[in-house]
């Protein structure tokens, strides 16, 4: 186990409702989020970005110019951050994503490593969403790679069920990517990896050699257990707005900064050392 852990912020999100926390949307509000981010001890931040017209906070965009816009704000206010771009979107057409990730360049982007039905129910037993099919089959998860290659894009392979932790493996045997491999275990999805920290030592087992890895948790309470455990482990963590709204104590938090913050405490009380952005890049094998 590294005595370093990499703490990663996720900003924002896809579809997160500024109305329901404060999220950050604009550039300048993307920027103050980073740094806040930033001084509580995370060197990652992962980026998803949003409709700047008024009142459409709440919707992603793929324009090239605002994802710009948005990636160089966080550059100039925190310089040695380590951008992580999403790229998901449903569908065989990435052009969109492509194409942003050619414009900004990023140290590491987001790859889907495969299919999953993504369903959530409300209380009374109807759909929180029409029930829909995250599509990510191997010709597009290819298609992905090779354009994170073309640019020098490290891929986060992002897996939402033992399965796709266990494709990945094939994928590195089968030549699509070079290097060791980067697996986020995205847990609490209710229809995928239920975030149960027991779970955390058998997916960590069906990971190939050499794997950096981390925990995504979505939810409450659980979120902190998971991270601890995936800590113990000796695995990289990420928390941020995206993913919890809520603090340990269970209070609302403010930004992403407070959440930062916990997370970078229950860091040194499982006895790790926070990474700085130099010993990310690394450890992580990141070019810049």
């Amino acid at each position: 186990m590294s005595d370093k852990a990499i703490l990663t912020c996720a900003l924002t999100g896809v579809l997160t409702d500024p109305s329901m926390a404060n999220l950050p949307v604009t550039p300048e509000e993307m920027a103050e989020a980073a740094r806040q981010a930033w001084d509580q001890g995370a060197t990652i931040v992962h980026c998803h970005f949003r409709d700047q017209r008024p009142g459409k906070g709440m919707l992603p965009t793929w324009d090239v110019g605002v994802v710009k816009s948005i990636v160089d704000a966080i550059r100039d206010r925190v310089p040695g951050i380590i951008i992580n771009q999403s790229t998901g979107v449903v569908g065989p057409d990435i052009s969109q994503p492509v194409a942003c990730l050619k414009a900004i360049q990023p140290e590491m982007a987001a790859c889907n490593a495969g299919t999953i039905n993504y369903l959530k129910l409300k209380r009374d037993g109807t759909w929180a969403w029409p029930p829909m099919v995250f599509d990510n089959p191997v010709e597009k998860v290819q298609a992905f790679l090779d354009a994170m290659a073309a640019s020098d894009v490290v891929p986060e392979f992002e897996c939402f069920d033992s399965g796709i932790v266990r494709s990945v493996a094939l994928y590195k045997r089968a030549g699509m990517f070079e290097g060791d491999p980067h697996i986020s275990l995205v847990m609490g999805v209710a229809s995928g990896q239920p975030a149960k920290p027991e779970w955390i030592p058998l997916l960590k087992n069906e990971m190939m050699p050499g794997t950096h890895w981390q925990v995504i948790c979505v939810g409450r309470k659980e979120v902190w257990d998971l991270q601890r455990k995936a800590l113990e482990e000796g695995g990289n963590v990420r928390t941020g707005l995206e993913d919890t709204f809520y603090l340990p104590n269970g209070e609302k938090a403010e930004n992403n900064g407070q959440l930062v913050e916990a997370l970078a405490g229950i860091t040194r009380e499982v006895g790790r050392e926070i990474a700085t952005a130099d010993e990310a890049r690394r450890i992580l094998g990141l070019k810049s």
